[in-house]
């Protein structure tokens, strides 16, 4: 994995947005990145389908613009010296998000979970997650709430894995951030409850079922937990049974966990569950920022 040299922060000025401004900012400096800020002004709200006159529809566009111009200006006066690459764009707001992030080389989105509606807003829940399940980088999603970590500093990051080759390509992304803030790995792995109602009958079909679920859940952690020793960075492991993305989101913020970082994608199965879908509910519940990452080889 290399670094983060280019951060984009897209925001609409909503609360979530500075916050996740904020997070960006504190990982750009980490990185000493180039931050760029970006609006995009939702083209669809603007078919003339509720709109009376065509000097409404001028009107409210450029109402829209200079809101985004002032939500982008907002984050490169917070960033140090104002260095932030600033750029409002016209379009499908996760679309337009994605070409960005192709066209200008970006490394790493950092973008609020919930944001505002209406004419010109655009950063709600569903283009988040399309965000995430789109893009061919990194994303950390930062959602407004009053007991969200706020950093820095970064001490504890959570690693989530079931085991599978795919879960274990956001651990790269892990370790170097953990190594830059000094911070803790938390390897955590859950035996899904679940696999338990596919089994009707008690004895030993259940028992050896449950026990490869916990052998797997330990020789996942284990491998986070090697591999976070070689890099020199602190780490604990962490096993639970539930169901794996209300665990994620409840031992993210009973543990004290700054940052989650894990696939977005994995395997199917009882022993695999690092799936798109869990990975979105983690990114639509969570607290505590998540950093998915997508499956590279590894």
């Amino acid at each position: 994995m290399g670094s983060y040299g280019d951060i984009l922060i897209p925001t609409d000025g909503s609360e979530s947005a500075e916050r996740a401004a904020q997070h960006g900012l504190v990982l750009a400096a980490a990185y000493d990145a180039t931050v760029h800020a970006l609006t995009v002004v939702d083209e669809r709200d603007y078919d003339g389908a509720t709109l009376d006159t065509e000097t409404a529809f001028d009107d409210g566009r450029t109402d829209a613009s200079q809101d985004a111009r002032r939500a982008v200006d907002a984050v490169a006066d917070l960033a140090e010296d104002g260095a932030a690459v600033t750029h409002v764009e016209v379009g499908v707001p996760s679309e337009a998000i994605l070409a960005y992030v192709a066209d200008a080389g970006v490394d790493l989105v950092v973008m609020g979970t919930h944001g505002r509606t209406g004419v010109g807003r655009f950063v709600i829940g569903s283009v988040a997650e399309k965000v995430v399940r789109r893009a061919d980088v990194p994303v950390v999603t930062v959602r407004a709430a009053e007991t969200a970590p706020r950093w820095p500093p970064i001490d504890r990051i959570l690693v989530p894995t079931d085991g599978s080759d795919e879960s274990f390509s956001a651990l790269p992304h892990a370790l170097d951030i953990a190594d830059r803030f000094d911070a803790t790995v938390d390897a955590f792995s859950v035996v899904d409850e679940r696999a338990k109602s596919t089994f009707y009958n008690v004895g030993t079909a259940l028992e050896d079922l449950v026990g490869g679920l916990q052998t797997t859940a330990e020789a996942a952690t284990g491998r986070i937990e090697r591999e976070a020793t070689a890099r020199g960075v602190d780490v604990s492991t962490t096993i639970v049974e539930g169901l794996p993305s209300r665990a994620i989101c409840d031992h993210a913020d009973e543990s004290g966990a700054d940052l989650v970082v894990m696939a977005s994608h994995g395997r199917t199965g009882l022993a695999h569950y690092l799936l798109g879908s869990v990975a979105e509910r983690v990114v639509r519940n969570s607290v505590v920022p998540v950093l998915t990452a997508p499956v590279e080889d590894v």
